[in-house]
């Protein structure tokens, strides 16, 4: 689908005003919601082009700048180098694991109004944005999640003190997941994979599961390790959850 122009909203939050931009289908009606959680670089290009291409299959996505409390100005985008990955980490436990908490609400919320979403919403992150992902799932009115290689779940160190409950709230979820993972992947090991795999059968969460041959950062397109065929592969598995939950 054609898109309209994006548009960004500064949402109110417990912690200040937090950029959100908007992407949607140019087509008049309604569609259903996508909240979009980057990575710790923000909302840079591949983030960008993941979530127009979520849009242009028939959905209002919302793609929030996950530190805008901490970068002090709108618009931040870290450099994919390490300076970048420093700096992105050091945010990951600086901001206090509630202000993710009421980030994930105002982005539900953002959607729900929106004249263009018809009130059916989802969510879907990569890396850091995969857990929050994960935790904007415990959101009652959330029916669809997709999670890529969801960092910080298996070892409870999101947020400041490094001791998130994610893991343990695994009950509160009500709607499908979608878990994807790179076997390759040093920051989320065989053994922390099958933690989480068990804690979500305990949990009788419905899921699905799909490991795949890639390492970390295997969907995005800039750098060595992007896959393109493995990328095809697991967006079409996202499209699929979201159409068949969501519409």
């Amino acid at each position: 689908m054609i898109l309209a122009p994006e548009q960004y909203v500064d949402v109110a939050t417990p912690t200040g005003p937090m950029r959100t931009y908007v992407l949607r289908p140019l087509a008049e009606g309604t569609y259903p919601g996508i909240v979009f959680y980057s990575e710790i670089f923000q909302v840079t290009g591949p983030i960008r082009r993941v979530a127009q291409y979520l849009a242009g299959h028939g959905y209002v996505v919302a793609v929030p700048e996950i530190f805008h409390e901490l970068e002090g100005e709108h618009g931040v985008v870290l450099e994919y180098d390490q300076a970048g990955a420093d700096r992105g980490n050091d945010h990951k436990i600086t901001k206090e694991l509630s202000s993710y908490d009421a980030d994930a609400r105002a982005a539900l919320d953002l959607l729900a109004a929106h004249p263009a979403c018809n009130g059916a919403l989802g969510a879907m992150g990569i890396c850091i944005g995969g857990h929050l992902a994960w935790r904007t799932a415990f959101q009652p009115d959330v029916k669809a999640t997709v999670c890529f290689y969801a960092t910080d779940v298996h070892s409870r160190t999101l947020g400041k003190g490094t001791n998130d409950d994610t893991i343990t709230r695994f009950g509160d979820i009500s709607g499908e997941l979608l878990a994807v993972w790179g076997r390759q992947d040093p920051h989320i090991p065989r053994e922390g994979r099958e933690l989480i795999h068990a804690a979500l059968d305990d949990a009788g969460v419905e899921y699905s599961w799909h490991e795949v041959n890639g390492q970390h950062a295997f969907v995005r397109d800039e750098g060595a390790r992007y896959d393109a065929e493995l990328a095809r592969q697991v967006f079409g598995l996202a499209t699929d959850l979201f159409h068949r939950r969501l519409r």
